[in-house]
């Protein structure tokens, strides 16, 4: 039994009369087997040949089709503490629900009448711009009083100006007239000089006309008096005019000054009317913030900051909240070498975890348990795990896919791409290569027309 010897048991022993010789050594199953194994090689020459889709396999997760759909934290813009919560991790709100009641941390907003107080500072100043406005109306009536003011003076002066022009020119032919009368004067003296010293005149004549001569020379330089003073008159005339205008400008300019200044005031006034007003709306909006509200209909999933008290910073998360309609998605990852493979509209086949499913990767159409999906984005950079995020939306074509799949929850995809006969794929497969490079119908049409 061990075949120590050479010699054969088989052929020196006849085993066939006994049963379990007669079992084992008849050529019946030898038939059968060989036909089976035929029938084997055959049906596998055929499989070879059958046409296999290729795919990419990959996995992701359920999420939601538009990004305002997904889960989302609630947080507050402003710090505060909490004081009271409206609602139970799981209850649903509405759009606009109060979900927690906060209070003010920062003192500068303690002030329970600060919305109140700033209003009364704003009446106050708008009070200053109307002053400021009465204050500026009435230097402009100031200043257009003293301009007509100047003018009534100006044409006064003038006038004075013309008369002492006038009384210079009449003065100067009263003058004239005066040196002709003593030019007169000392001709008669030389002729009564003459007619004295002949004896035609007498001595009391010749002192008559000296009389006069005096008299003449005295009248003579009283109008050359009175000719000065009239010039004098001019020149104080035309210096009155100066003065006026200097004083006037000087009046008009210092209430131009002050009307400057007090529309200045105005303005500053007006620009702090402007700034309490927009604290004012700034105070009344903090004041809506202390009441954290539900930015749209869904569950409340979980309270991040919880209890009663407990203080926060601004932007700080407080609330998970999912919303109540939304559009299921799946986001998967696939590698970059795969990455020229996915298309937009690429038909996926999509597994749920938790919903069993027997899967032919390369026979889509006799696989169990998977729904029909399309791509229908395509990240165009790097996720941070090394690979392509591509979301997936619904094939309106296919099987509706479950309604009580949650989002986050995991599931397989297979990227459908060309169909190739299985020893292909085997062969591919054993070297290592990747899918074959292809484009869709669509792209190659368009290229086509191009």
């Amino acid at each position: 039994m061990l075949n120590i010897s050479h010699n054969k048991l088989n052929k020196t022993v006849d085993l066939t009369p006994y049963k379990s010789g007669q079992k084992v050594f008849h050529k019946r199953h030898f038939k059968h087997f060989n036909r089976f194994l035929l029938a084997f090689a055959i049906m596998g020459i055929i499989i070879m040949f059958l046409p296999w889709t290729q795919n990419i396999n990959s996995r992701g997760n359920v999420t939601t089709l538009t990004p305002e759909q997904r889960p989302q934290t609630i947080q507050s813009p402003i710090p505060g503490r909490i004081e009271k919560w409206f609602v139970r991790e799981g209850d649903y709100v509405n759009k606009g629900d109060t979900i927690l009641f906060i209070s003010e941390i920062k003192n500068e907003y303690f002030d329970p009448n600060l919305v109140d107080r700033t209003g009364q500072q704003i009446k106050a100043k708008e009070a200053a711009v109307t002053s400021y406005g009465s204050k500026v109306n009435a230097l402009n009536n100031q200043i257009g009083a003293l301009i007509t003011e100047r003018k009534l003076k100006l044409e006064q002066a003038d006038n004075k100006l013309l008369q002492a022009k006038l009384k210079v020119k009449s003065d100067s032919i009263d003058f004239e007239a005066e040196k002709i009368n003593l030019d007169i004067a000392k001709r008669q003296i030389g002729a009564i000089q003459n007619l004295y010293d002949e004896g035609l005149k007498s001595l009391t004549e010749l002192e008559e006309k000296k009389s006069k001569f005096q008299e003449a020379q005295a009248k003579l330089i009283s109008q050359e008096n009175k000719f000065l003073a009239s010039k004098n008159e001019v020149i104080n005339a035309k210096v009155e005019i100066n003065r006026i205008k200097a004083e006037y400008t000087d009046k008009i300019s210092k209430a131009q000054s002050d009307k400057f200044t007090a529309e200045s005031n105005q303005f500053d006034s007006e620009a702090q009317v402007t700034k309490l007003e927009s604290d004012f709306t700034n105070y009344e909006m903090r004041n809506d913030l202390y009441y954290i509200r539900a930015p749209q209909n869904g569950y409340i999933n979980k309270a991040i900051i919880g209890g009663i008290g407990e203080t926060f910073k601004e932007g700080d998360r407080l609330v998970g909240i999912m919303p109540a309609n939304y559009d299921l998605a799946v986001e998967t990852f696939v590698d970059p070498i795969d990455l020229p493979l996915i298309h937009i509209g690429e038909d996926v086949r999509v597994q749920f975890d938790g919903w069993p499913a027997i899967i032919f990767s390369g026979w889509p159409n006799i696989s169990y348990g998977t729904y029909g999906a399309k791509v229908v984005a395509i990240e165009n950079f790097i996720s941070d795990n090394g690979k392509f995020r591509v979301l997936l939306a619904p094939d309106e074509s296919d099987h509706k896919w479950p309604k009580d799949i949650r989002v986050g929850s995991g599931a397989m995809t297979i990227a459908l791409l060309e169909d190739v006969p299985i020893w292909f794929e085997l062969w591919r497969k054993l070297n290592g290569f990747p899918p074959n490079y292809y484009q869709p119908v669509d792209a190659k049409t368009k290229t086509d027309k191009k």
